[in-house]
């Protein structure tokens, strides 16, 4: 039996005790899983980042040491750089064993680590939480329907920043009322700003204007944390959380609601900035006209609008449901690639393997045109036929693509009216963005192991991959990914840090 044995840990329990004491034995009884799986990514991290203060990493059979700067020896299991499962129960530091990813951190006595450490207790502490309101063994639908409800089975947060669940400025009340997992209904708000005092790009819909005002939606945490002296009338729109939390479908089906919600939640601060509004119609119009290069095997959902009232905290765009690309008549439904861990047929190597190469064949060749889709499992979904085959994607939320004009060129397509962070040539950059989000994160992360991850690209490859050079480069070179703790580490760092995995083919 675990106990809450950390400052984060025990204020989740008060609260708990007080908002909602029926889950708090459902908590005490998830803290020991919630702790290993942190300490899991955590270990990822420290086995595969170029974090400064590590100079040397020793495997052996029964494990993998680091040799840390002063002279200090860090020891735990062999790692795989793929693994979604808690393997990690515990790591020795100098011979003393931990099992709170926060203590050891703290521990590490690294700079900025303290700081990370309250971020992993913090994680950890939610994660629990999490876990603790998921209905009983044999209870849930074992084949949901919708989409929503499978982007609420999503319990556990990114596959591997150790960051997975931390939720800083939100109570238990607020997580139980706002998180997906917990499966709450959201009233929005909505926020009058005069026309003239807005930035608008695309439609906006009638019934979000009022006059000569612009009503914005807001998420009510938004409201309640970050707009002071602004009292958002109620809207009316009953919501269900997405995945992305700040993002919302509404209980009667229409456009999706992305809103701003100022804090940060694993590495980044989730408002909207004025140049994703900018840029919204024009990157969605461009991918439109993209998509229709690909064959019916990749469709775009639409931004139907955006809107800011030229603060990244009060901002709020339309996203067309994923929903509208699937035959449902037909029995299609749609999956966000995050909740294929969850969905039995993805446990079926034929069935990784025929995922995997629709996924690779498609966004390469979409890289190949001129983009780099930012293809974690948020943000790509798979459309499955009345069989559970894997028939085409659909992807969401343009916002951090990235747009090559000499490849658009080299096809005869138009480059869009942008300039900004979605533009570059630079070709380290443009694979960065999709293998490191594709390959490290979407499909290893649904493969949930080098070795189930290697069969699955090894049947992707054998089915044929598009002659690129992307290709050659994704089958020779060791992979990508972001060095997610390395970045919570270096505040003064602007942008994102990259480490290297394994190929899968290499081992992990």
């Amino acid at each position: 039996m675990y106990f809450p044995d950390s400052p984060a840990e025990e204020a989740v329990a008060a609260e708990l005790a007080a908002v909602r004491p029926a889950l708090e034995p459902a908590y005490t009884g998830a803290l020991g899983g919630a702790r290993a799986a942190v300490l899991t990514r955590l270990w990822r991290a420290l086995a595969y980042e170029p974090l400064p203060w590590v100079v040397g990493r020793e495997r052996g059979s029964g494990g993998l040491a680091l040799r840390l700067a002063g002279g200090g020896r860090l020891e735990g299991p062999l790692p795989d750089a793929y693994a979604t499962e808690a393997y990690v129960q515990e790591v020795l530091l100098d011979g003393r064993p931990h099992r709170q990813a926060a203590r050891l951190m703290t521990a590490l006595g690294v700079p900025h680590g303290e700081d990370f450490a309250a971020e992993l207790d913090g994680s950890t502490a939610s994660l629990a939480l999490s876990r603790a309101g998921q209905p009983a063994a044999g209870t849930e639908d074992p084949a949901p329907r919708t989409t929503r409800e499978w982007e609420q089975r999503v319990v556990d947060g990114h596959p591997y920043h150790p960051n997975c669940r931390s939720r800083p400025g939100f109570t238990v009340a607020e997580q139980l009322a706002y998180a997906p997992e917990h499966r709450p209904v959201v009233e929005l708000g909505l926020v009058a700003v005069r026309a003239e005092e807005c930035l608008v790009t695309g439609g906006w819909p009638a019934e979000l204007r009022d006059g000569g005002r612009i009503l914005v939606p807001v998420h009510p945490w938004q409201a309640e944390h970050v707009l002071d002296g602004e009292r958002p009338r109620l809207s009316g729109v009953a919501a269900h959380p997405l995945m992305a939390l700040r993002t919302l479908a509404p209980v009667a089906d229409g456009a999706h609601v992305k809103t701003a919600l100022s804090t940060r939640l694993t590495s980044s601060v989730r408002d909207i900035s004025g140049y994703s509004i900018e840029t919204a119609a024009a990157v969605s119009a461009f991918a439109q006209a993209l998509s229709e290069r690909l064959d019916g095997r990749l469709h775009v959902t639409r931004t139907l609008g955006a809107a800011t009232a030229h603060s990244p905290d009060l901002a709020a765009v339309l996203r067309e449901p994923p929903e509208a690309y699937a035959d449902t008549a037909a029995g299609e439904r749609v999956l966000p690639v995050a909740a294929l861990a969850r969905f039995p047929p993805a446990r079926s190597a034929a069935w990784l393997a025929e995922f995997a190469h629709l996924a690779l064949s498609v966004c390469l060749r979409v890289l190949e045109l001129g983009v780099a889709l930012e293809a974690h499992g948020q943000n790509l979904l798979v459309v499955l036929s009345a069989t559970d085959a894997p028939v085409r994607l659909v992807y969401r939320d343009l916002a951090d693509i990235r747009i090559s004009p000499a490849r658009l060129a080299q096809h005869g397509l138009p480059l869009p009216p942008l300039s900004g962070r979605l533009i570059t040539d630079d070709v380290a950059a443009l694979r960065r963005k999709l293998f490191g989000s594709l390959l490290t994160g979407a499909l290893g992360a649904t493969a949930g192991s080098a070795r189930a991850f290697a069969t699955a690209f090894a049947g992707a490859e054998a089915a044929g991959l598009p002659a690129t050079a992307d290709r050659e480069a994704l089958l020779t070179h060791a992979l990508p990914t972001k060095a997610l703790t390395l970045m919570r580490l270096s505040p003064g760092v602007p942008g994102d840090q990259w480490a290297q995995l394994p190929h899968p083919l290499a081992g992990g």
